[in-house]
């Protein structure tokens, strides 16, 4: 027997607990959580400021914390 909020099991005991939702599993593709599109990504963008770095002390002849520190 059913109702809209409690089940009353085959002993007539009252489960009054919430009836579980269908679970499924969502889709999201490739892109999140540790796949290998996102560490191309993090290596790519960590590459990038690496080079970033290195042209910025052969430029102004200072490291970042000078940099910043001039600010």
């Amino acid at each position: 027997m059913r109702t809209n909020t409690a089940i009353i099991d085959d002993q007539g005991k009252l489960n009054n607990f919430a009836i579980e939702p269908k679970v499924y599993i969502d889709e999201q593709g490739d892109r999140t959580g540790f796949t290998p599109y996102a560490e191309m990504l993090n290596g790519r963008l960590a590459m990038i400021g690496f080079v970033s770095l290195i042209a910025l002390e052969v430029f102004t002849g200072h490291g970042i914390i000078g940099v910043l520190a001039s600010l």
